[in-house]
């Protein structure tokens, strides 16, 4: 059965553009080559512009173990960490 995983991030909606961007061209890329990852996709929040969730959805919790242990993460913590104003909320769901 698949995971979820769900990552609630604020930005500053004057960098909101720079942080899709961002997640675009470098942060998706590297997640979605990692083994076990299904899909990989940056929600933006209609209703507050500085809101995105980070969604993706693995094979199983394992994979997502190696993934956060491994290089990819760390060089989308990298690109990541600037944009952010606050602590991301991590969230996993199964899929039923």
């Amino acid at each position: 059965m698949n995971v979820v995983r769900m990552i609630v991030v604020k930005v500053d909606p004057a960098h909101a553009k720079n942080a899709e961007n961002i997640w675009k061209q470098y942060c998706a890329p590297l997640m979605i080559k990692e083994p076990g990852c299904v899909t990989e996709k940056l929600l933006r929040c209609t209703d507050d512009p500085g809101e995105f969730i980070s969604y993706s959805e693995w094979q199983d919790q394992q994979s997502i173990d190696k993934y956060r242990a491994g290089k990819a993460h760390e060089e989308i913590k990298r690109h990541s960490d600037s944009l952010k104003s606050g602590r991301p909320v991590v969230k996993r769901y199964e899929v039923v």
